[in-house]
């Protein structure tokens, strides 16, 4: 006690413009703040999480054309059949719990990802996780939407999204992006509801099975067989439109989901 005391009195009878009253004080209030940021963070962490997985759903619900105003999202999410696909065997699997799996964190993890080979990364992902979760709905026993999560960097940050597909596995039925970086106004435009309009119809392959679906600069010229595979440019952002062409070619191409659209529709479960 003695000796606490004598150091409270050394520091309150320094002045108040001292230089090491100053920093005593000022690391003081840091250690202050730093705890109270720190366990902020850490309570607000499952709060954070629940949310950004409301977020998801919305989106997930919005690109189905499932969503209702003002409806409740998780009784609407009932609709959807989420499942796992491996990317190995290119089918279902059961290996990881849909309800809990995370894409994004097992991507940066070395012992449930794979890195991407340079030639193959036209998608700019560097590591692609093993497993990946899809969502479907079905009308009885066939599927009337293929929902598939799909990433790659555009021209300042990855950009996080759905492409919607209807029964047969190429028709796009819509596409929705709900994380990037990209600036408003340009890259951002990814997320005008007037742009991603543009793409209902499209179609990824082509009759020998190729994904050829990209974003052309300017429109796609009316009545040319190669419309059907293009989407309106956007202005002054060729580089997140690039981005977005090859985001759509790696995702939908032989080291993603190609092989299991295509098992899909050899066992009969598309239309």
């Amino acid at each position: 006690m003695p000796e606490e005391s004598g150091r409270k009195g050394w520091l309150a009878s320094l002045p108040n413009d001292s230089v090491a009253k100053t920093l005593v004080v000022a690391i003081g209030l840091c250690l202050v703040c730093s705890v109270i940021v720190s366990a902020t963070a850490v309570a607000l962490k499952p709060l954070q999480e629940r949310n950004a997985a409301l977020a998801r759903k919305i989106q997930i619900l919005k690109v189905a054309d499932l969503m209702e105003e003002g409806g409740d999202v998780d009784a609407l999410f009932s609709q959807v059949e989420t499942r796992i696909v491996d990317f190995d065997t290119g089918q279902f699997t059961d290996a990881v719990d849909p309800e809990t799996y995370n894409q994004h964190k097992a991507s940066e993890d070395p012992a449930t990802s794979i890195r991407v080979p340079p030639e193959q990364d036209i998608a700019n992902i560097q590591r692609r996780a093993r497993y990946a979760p899809i969502y479907l709905v079905r009308e009885g026993d066939e599927i009337e939407t293929i929902i598939l999560p799909i990433h790659g960097y555009g021209l300042w940050s990855t950009m996080y999204g759905f492409l919607a597909l209807a029964g047969d596995g190429r028709t796009v039925k819509g596409i929705t992006f709900y994380e990037d970086g990209e600036t408003p106004g340009l890259g951002g435009e990814i997320n005008n509801p007037r742009w991603q309009a543009r793409w209902e119809g499209k179609q990824v392959y082509d009759e020998t099975g190729e994904a050829r679906l990209r974003v052309i600069k300017g429109s796609p010229t009316a009545g040319s067989p190669e419309a059907v595979y293009q989407v309106d440019g956007l202005s002054g952002a060729t580089l997140t439109a690039n981005g977005v062409s090859f985001t759509i070619r790696y995702w939908m191409g032989d080291e993603a989901f190609g092989p299991f659209l295509a098992w899909l529709r050899e066992e009969g479960g598309l239309s």
